[in-house]
């Protein structure tokens, strides 16, 4: 479909009564509405008369202030997200209890081997940065200390409905069997 002059005249005709693209591709007749969209962009047509649509809106009811909503919301809502508006609370800091490794026993990567604990210590910029590097347990990447804080099993209520077995349960229990053992 080629633009004449005549359905370029049309469009803008159209396009000033503030007729949408598809109904002006429907009285153009063998243009689709993207076409319409794009000869106008082309031709620079930017002011649109409003229609009478546009004129009826309703006006939408504004809140009072940000604060209040904030501590309504802290109020009620989901007790997950309560946290986060209360601003007097200490932020959660979890336990960490790290197993002290000596000198002689920390790993680089160079000097990690097959047998080897790879759990990382520390801040891998800074240069006390380290991996565990004690025996691993048999299928698993760490030690039974870091296999205990990596994979933990899931809670009573997750396992009776699961029907499935988790995909780690093959781990946990090459963990409990050595501690049986």
């Amino acid at each position: 479909m080629a633009w004449t002059d005549e359905r370029v005249e049309l469009l803008k005709k159209l396009w000033g009564e503030g007729l949408s693209a598809s109904q002006i591709a429907g009285r153009l007749g063998s243009v689709t509405r993207n076409a319409v969209i794009g000869k106008v962009h082309r031709l620079g047509l930017s002011g649109r008369a409003t229609t009478s649509r546009m004129k009826s809106h309703r006006p939408r009811p504004r809140m009072a202030s940000k604060r209040m909503a904030k501590a309504r919301f802290s109020a009620t809502g989901n007790p997950a997200f309560r946290a986060l508006y209360q601003e007097q609370q200490e932020p959660y800091m979890p336990a960490v209890e790290e197993i002290v490794i000596p000198l002689a026993e920390r790993k680089t990567i160079p000097t990690l081997l097959e047998c080897s604990c790879r759990w990382p210590i520390g801040d891998p910029q800074m240069a006390d940065f380290h991996f565990c590097g004690k025996d691993k347990v048999p299928g698993l990447p760490y030690c039974e200390f870091h296999a205990r804080r990596a994979f933990q099993p899931p809670q009573a209520r997750r396992r009776e409905r699961e029907v499935v077995e988790p995909a780690m349960g093959g781990a946990l229990d090459v963990i409990q069997r050595k501690e049986t053992a």
